[in-house]
């Protein structure tokens, strides 16, 4: 069985702070490897983003405005009447 280190032991003390010290790098790999990897996938969902913003964008120029759309309809509808009332 393995006995308790005496904290009076230089040696013990020493292997245990090594193995301690080992521990916690690789827990800070750990973590740095996952924020990195959260750093990616954030520029990637922004490029995302603005790839889809910059589409919108594009539609919502291209795309007829209600009201023109309604002041068109009114202005055909006036000229059928028109040319109908003026006898054909």
């Amino acid at each position: 069985m393995n006995e308790p280190h005496s904290l009076s032991d230089p040696t013990a003390v020493a292997v245990e702070l090594e193995r301690l010290r080992g521990t916690v790098e690789a827990g800070f790999a750990r973590v740095d490897g996952s924020l990195a990897l959260l750093v990616q996938r954030s520029d990637q969902t922004d490029k995302q983003l603005a790839d889809h913003e910059a589409r919108l964008d594009a539609l919502e120029r291209s795309r007829w405005p209600l009201a023109g759309i309604g002041t068109l309809a009114a202005v055909a509808t006036v000229a059928l009447m028109a040319w109908e009332v003026t006898g054909r």
